[in-house]
């Protein structure tokens, strides 16, 4: 047994790590199409992207095996100290950083740059998986509620200030793994009423959908108390205090997109909800990204065969928009098969979590998960336009070093995780 301790390729996952290997190689072959031209196609050419993607990939290698090397107990014990570690990162970058697209999110090492928001979503489900697995945290409790949403919500705030609010998002993936350790779904349903609400007022404007909010709640309220005959039972207060909460971010979201957003933002609001079409402009990614996936068809043109891809018609297509890639050169059939293969390493992850003996890693594995998963819903919604342009990059297959290591960081630390589970516990 103890050699078996010892030996980190012990009960690896060599499934969860082939579709890994899969997803990277397969990644780099559309960075290569995204980013090579007729004239430079060199394989070995490292001032290209492709050539530099060929560097981080290799620079993933040694990242892995550190990872397994670590003993598992490792990430337990120092999670709110990487934790920490991350936020001084994110707050550093705030004053050290490098501004990139209106962004201070980079750390620039002698032209190397290194994004901190990329690595900070694996600390942070490794602190959220520590509170969480203590035998005295019980989240249906409001304080333990309270001390998970400011782990979560504490480097989104920074992360806010760079601003990269694309990023910010993805934290709200957690909620995936609070629903699954016991938070009630009335959050869920809060979150999804909140978010309905919001881009009702954009679309149709205050007045009318705050008195239809308001004329809706009141029939409902009436309704129930007269079926029922509880209107003196009825909680009036809180009543109350909902009516004014309702009102107060209604007339906030209407105040907001009026005179806080910019006009860009307000653009992309109006072609997500179908106000505006602005193909030419704001929208311009979008649907240059739509007629290049359409143009593929069902078994694409073929590798390199892309023209609308080597006509550089897609800004940043080896970047958010590398789906668009797929979808022109390997078609419908390949972007299928791409997508299967998010499903099939986020079951494998899913399933994996469910057969830990020990509870922080069964949490962490679900944060794994949670985090890949709105990941590519986002940049693939985002990229047929289902929704807006936001900027968050498809796992292993957007081009950029943080990117790739942010992710290997978090998929790995699972796979020690739980190649030891027997042994470490």
């Amino acid at each position: 047994m103890r050699q078996l301790k010892n030996n980190i390729f012990a009960n690896i996952d060599w499934i969860t790590i082939f579709i890994y290997i899969a997803l990277v190689g397969f990644g780099w072959m559309n960075i290569y199409a995204a980013s090579s031209t007729d004239t430079s196609r060199e394989l070995f050419d490292f001032s290209t992207r492709y050539g530099k993607q060929m560097i981080f990939i290799c620079l993933a290698f040694p990242l892995s095996i550190i990872v397994l090397f670590l003993n598992s107990k490792f990430y337990e014990q120092f999670s709110s100290l990487l934790y920490l570690f991350s936020l001084l990162l994110l707050a550093g970058v705030l004053v050290f950083g490098k501004k990139i697209n209106g962004a201070t999110s980079w750390y620039n090492f002698g032209g190397i740059g290194l994004q901190p928001s990329e690595f900070s979503k694996a600390f942070t489900a490794l602190a959220l998986a520590k509170l969480m697995s203590d035998r005295q945290y019980n989240l249906k409790l409001v304080k333990n509620q309270v001390k998970a949403f400011i782990i979560i919500f504490l480097p989104a705030f920074l992360i806010a200030l760079q601003p990269d609010m694309g990023s910010v998002l993805i934290y709200f993936a957690f909620f995936f793994v609070l629903n699954r350790e016991g938070l009630t779904l009335r959050y869920f349903i809060l979150g999804v009423t909140t978010i309905v609400l919001f881009l009702l007022t954009i679309y149709f404007g205050t007045k009318i959908i705050l008195i239809g909010t308001i004329s809706f709640l009141t029939i409902v309220l009436f309704y129930v108390g007269y079926k029922n005959k509880q209107f003196i039972r009825f909680n009036w207060p809180i009543i109350l205090i909902g009516y004014v909460i309702t009102t107060i971010f209604i007339a906030g979201v209407g105040y907001t997109y009026t005179n806080i957003l910019e006009q860009h933002q307000k653009d992309r609001f109006d072609i997500l909800l179908g106000k505006i079409n602005d193909n030419r402009g704001i929208g311009y990614n979008t649907y240059q990204a739509e007629l290049t996936i359409k143009s593929g068809n069902f078994w694409g043109k073929g590798f390199l065969q892309g023209d609308r891809t080597q006509g550089n018609f897609v800004p940043e297509q080896d970047t958010d928009y590398i789906f668009s890639t797929v979808g022109e050169e390997w078609g419908f059939f390949g972007s299928a098969l791409v997508i299967i293969l998010f499903m099939i390493l986020l079951y494998r992850i899913i399933y994996l979590a469910e057969q830990q003996t020990n509870k922080f890693s069964r949490i962490y594995g679900y944060g794994v998960a949670s985090i890949i998963f709105f990941h590519v819903i986002v940049n693939i919604g985002m990229v047929i336009g289902l929704l807006p342009t936001i900027g968050i990059p498809l796992p292993f297959f957007s081009y950029g070093g943080s990117s790739l290591w942010g992710f290997t960081l978090l998929v790995f630390i699972f796979i020690r995780l739980d190649a030891h589970k027997k042994y470490d516990y």
